[in-house]
């Protein structure tokens, strides 16, 4: 399904299946079917046509030429002159519709032009207009045209006969132009002389109006006058004693005034001072207790932190001294019992005791015996030939040093460490 739109100057014409009778649309919209329905479009503008009618015998055998402007369009609102319009002209262009409508529109022309006289076309223009208008609209309609207007614009002929009537018609509008003037002149003068006739008489008749007027005036003037003057005599007194009633309301009305300010400023000073009260309640009395409120719970604080501290610490020192003094007290007695201990072993074993001593500190003699080889970066050797040499000279020398510590210790405590270690004492504890 095709969704197809028009605009206001066309319409669309939709047959085939289940269009029986097609469907005219001006200026609208349609669903097609593409496959079993077909659209056409046909146009609903206005045509312009220049109708001519060249050289057609009148009534009285004067051949003259019309021209005439039409203005016809297919009517698109009208359902019966738009199908008839379909009928005719679907498919054909605008210029094929023009011709059609243009031929049409001649003939109706020549032959109302052959039944009348040049006169009657030549003086009356909007009877013949109108004439073939209604022939003409009359016939297109059944096409489904509509005339919209129609004009006679151009009369002419190749006999001079226009011309001639004319040139009859022009002497007789001379004619009458002339007598219309010269009695036009006569009338004139005649009226005026009645006229300055009239202007006379309404003149002194205007003057004497006027002098009545002026008495009459004068006389109403004097007495107006009186009035007035009696008028304004009271108006004046009227005047001053309104003007001191009025000064005195006045003042009556500044004094109500100045003490209705008073009472407004002496309400404005009460409110101000109760203001004043609240605002330095609000901003010293209230601030200044809320401050030292919260001075009294600082310090509060502080003092509790302060004496908690000082607790805390004094715990502390407490429980610090007590560990030191249980510290101290647990290495002394460990280090009474362990020289218990050995002084009840050196006098239990006594030689074996001490060999087992030296024995356990052999090893760092040992290595502070060795110590100064390993930090010399380089050794110069020289030999006399005699014996071993380089490296395992070195070693041997110093093996010699361990093999004589025995001795060295016999010497130093008279304890022999070979004997002692011949007995096999007990391990130490």
């Amino acid at each position: 399904m095709v969704f197809y739109t028009c605009g206001p100057n066309e319409a669309m014409v939709v047959s085939g299946f289940c269009r029986t009778p097609p469907v005219m649309v001006a200026g609208g919209r349609v669903f097609v079917f593409p496959c079993v329905q077909k659209i056409q479009r046909i146009s609903l503008n206005t045509l312009t046509l220049n109708v001519k009618s060249e050289k057609v015998y009148t009534r009285h055998g004067v051949p003259i030429s019309v021209t005439g402007i039409a203005q016809v369009k297919i009517q698109g609102q009208n359902k019966e002159m738009l199908a008839a319009a379909c009928q005719m002209f679907l498919g054909k262009s605008e210029a094929e519709v023009a011709q059609i409508s243009l031929e049409t529109l001649e003939g109706h022309q020549r032959a109302i032009m052959a039944h009348m006289t040049v006169e009657e076309i030549y003086k009356d223009r909007q009877k013949f207009s109108e004439h073939v208008f209604k022939v003409a609209s009359s016939d297109l309609v059944n096409m489904g045209i509509s005339v919209v207007s129609y004009t006679l614009k151009d009369i002419h002929d190749d006999q001079d006969y226009l011309h001639s009537l004319g040139k009859a018609r022009t002497a007789q509008v001379q004619k009458d132009a002339r007598i219309g003037e010269a009695e036009a002149k006569r009338d004139a003068g005649i009226k005026e002389a009645k006229a300055m006739q009239e202007k006379v008489s309404a003149q002194y008749l205007s003057e004497i109006e006027m002098a009545k007027s002026q008495r009459d005036f004068e006389l109403k003037k004097a007495a107006y006058d009186i009035e007035v003057n009696t008028k304004k005599a009271e108006s004046d007194l009227a005047y001053q004693l309104q003007v001191a009633k009025t000064k005195q309301k006045i003042e009556e009305q500044k004094m109500q005034v100045l003490v209705v300010e008073r009472t407004q400023q002496i309400q404005l000073q009460e409110q101000e001072i109760i203001r004043r009260e609240k605002e330095l309640e609000a901003k010293v009395k209230k601030p200044a207790e809320a401050e030292r409120y919260r001075l009294e719970k600082l310090a509060e604080a502080q003092r509790r932190q302060l004496i908690t501290q000082a607790e805390a610490e004094a715990e502390a020192v407490r429980v610090k001294g007590e560990a030191n003094a249980f510290a101290i007290e647990a290495k002394a007695r460990a280090d009474a019992e362990q020289m218990a201990k050995k002084a009840e072993a050196f006098q239990q074993f006594q030689d074996a005791a001490m060999v087992d001593m030296l024995l356990e500190k052999l090893p760092q003699v040992a290595e502070e015996i060795s110590k100064p080889l390993t930090e010399v970066k380089k050794i110069k050797m020289v030999s006399s030939g005699n014996g071993e040499v380089g490296a395992a000279k070195m070693t041997g020398e110093v093996l010699d040093i361990l093999n004589k510590l025995p001795e060295t210790v016999e010497k130093l405590t008279g304890i022999s460490i070979a004997q002692t270690g011949q007995k096999k004492p007990g391990r130490m504890l």
